[in-house]
């Protein structure tokens, strides 16, 4: 009798992040599942912001942890954890876990005599993106394992200053706050200029003047954006820079690659109306969405608030932004004016583009307990987990073709929604539940659903009844997404219909039909 070998069967499908077998606590007490030490990491690091805490894990534990893991996998699994570092930093948008990751993948690598795998200096300038990361990168290594700088090291910086530095961001990261000044980085890197770039040259001598010789640094008359810039510094008194902000103050602004944080200090006195006005017009997106309470307390123009939502709510500046989605939710709960609203509302859904819609019937599982509540995202963000959660878990349900969608904690409650609601409004009726009880929350609002989709922490309390996922039948999938990277999972992950992925924006989203489609799926960097 032939079960197996016949054509239509197919093997399930598996996804990357998987558990050993091993069965551990979580900290909630309930019985867990070991991750493997990549799978343990990715989640970690699609979850970290650096030294900050969650409910069950100090900044420095969780640090600590992070860094172990990489100094482990950069010499055991060189090509994949290269390839992590890249696309945390990249696609990831994850700043400072990268530069660190990167930090500790070439101090292990060298330790160990490693030579095979991606250099040393590919990962370091992999993770280098933004003109001031260089510096950052810098100031970790010397506080970390002091001033010896290996060559490698300093050549995977120097790469990176080549592609990064300009005169815009010598205007704009070059301060004096820094540890370490664009000319420190140079003396340090010998950096050489980039041949397709001829002014280079004059702006590397002129950042290593103003740095150790600032009173007789000259500014190269190559690099126009500095010259405007040090034309309009000479302005005095502040009442001739207020001037600058009125008819024609946003070109002149802009030429001299004057930033709205600059400009504030300039001119020496609080942002008034015709100040932000000058300044929008050079405004990314990211810094308009932060700025909205702000340009109503100064009272910009209707006409200019709407030159600013429609910047905020365009798809490719969205997708250009790379905000995290809950940042749309922070500027909604700050901003005091309602003509805000349907912009962010707008802006929210493009940053959602890749949560898929799903046919037949979904049960999405929201964790609102008290650990989901307790600390920030990150030190500039108002917004922690159960936000976070509370926004994907909508997105999702909103997108399916038949949703219940569900809040729990110590108990759970079904949340009522529309299609054609807002989800700004829906995220208003999420409440904050204590405990983690994710198991009766299964058990209560399964009913012979096509899949389940759990947006937690994972950590569970104990149950008589078994794990979350054993209440869903074996056949029907079970998608855990972790918002918090701890070392134990509540259910078992890359095989059976059970996959595990994490992280704050909506990309592991994509990985649910491929699943279904019975298509094995990679790490992102792999696929």
């Amino acid at each position: 009798m032939a079960r197996f070998n016949v054509r239509a069967r197919k093997p399930p499908p598996v996804s990357p992040v998987t558990t050993t077998g091993r069965r551990l606590r979580t900290h909630q007490g309930g019985r867990g599942h070991e991750r493997d030490a990549r799978s343990e990491l990715f989640l970690l690091a699609i979850a970290d912001f650096v030294s900050q805490q969650t409910f069950y894990e100090s900044g420095a534990a969780r640090d600590d942890r992070f860094a172990g893991l990489v100094r482990e996998l950069a010499v055991s699994d060189p090509a994949w954890t290269a390839g992590l570092l890249g696309w945390l930093r990249g696609e990831g948008n994850i700043r400072t876990a990268a530069i660190v990751g990167a930090a500790e993948y070439v101090h292990a690598r060298l330790t160990a005599g490693a030579t095979d795998g991606p250099s040393n200096r590919q990962v370091v300038d992999s993770v280098l993106r933004r003109p001031d990361e260089p510096g950052e990168l810098l100031a970790y290594w010397t506080e970390t394992y002091g001033r010896n700088i290996p060559k490698p090291v300093k050549r995977g910086v120097a790469d990176a200053v080549r592609r990064l530095y300009n005169g815009k961001s010598l205007l704009k990261y070059d301060t004096a706050s820094k540890g370490y000044r664009f000319g420190d980085i140079l003396n340090l890197v010998h950096a050489a200029p980039d041949p397709a770039k001829p002014w280079q040259g004059e702006l590397f001598q002129y950042a290593l003047d103003r740095r150790h010789n600032p009173d007789t640094a000259v500014v190269p008359k190559s690099l126009p954006v500095l010259v405007a810039h040090r034309d309009l510094m000479a302005l005095r008194p502040a009442k001739r820079r207020r001037v600058v902000t009125g008819a024609g103050g946003a070109r002149r602004l802009a030429e001299a690659g004057m930033t709205w944080e600059a400009l504030a200090g300039w001119l020496q006195g609080p942002m008034d109306k015709a100040a932000w006005e000058a300044v929008i017009p050079t405004m990314g997106a990211m810094a308009l969405t932060r700025n909205l309470r702000n340009f109503d307390e100064a009272g910009v123009s209707d006409e200019v608030a709407a030159q600013v939502a429609a910047k905020i709510s365009d798809p490719a500046e969205v997708a250009r932004s790379r905000q995290f989605p809950f940042r749309y939710l922070a500027a909604y709960q700050h901003a005091p004016s309602l003509r805000w609203a349907y912009p962010l509302e707008r802006a929210l859904g493009h940053s959602l583009a890749n949560v898929p819609a799903l046919p037949g019937r979904t049960l999405v599982l929201v964790d609102r307990s008290g650990s989901m509540f307790y600390a920030r995202l990150s030190d500039r963000s108002e917004l922690n987990r159960a936000d976070a959660a509370a926004i994907f878990g909508t997105a999702l349900a909103l997108r399916a073709a038949d949703a219940d969608l569900v809040e729990f904690g110590t108990s759970s409650n079904t949340i009522t929604f529309r299609e054609e609601e807002s989800m700004l409004k829906i995220l208003e009726r999420f409440g904050d539940l204590g405990g983690t009880d994710t198991t009766e929350a299964v058990r209560r609002h399964y009913r012979d659903h096509d899949r389940v989709l759990i947006v937690t922490d994972e950590q569970y309390a104990a149950s008589r009844h078994g794990d979350p996922t054993g209440q869903v039948p074996a056949d029907v999938p079970v998608y855990t997404w972790n918002l918090a990277g701890h070392r134990v999972g509540h259910g078992p992950s890359g095989k059976g219909n059970r996959h595990t992925f994490g992280g704050l924006s909506d990309a592991a989203f994509r990985m649910v039909p491929l699943l279904e489609a019975a298509d094995d799926t990679r790490w992102p960097w792999a696929a």
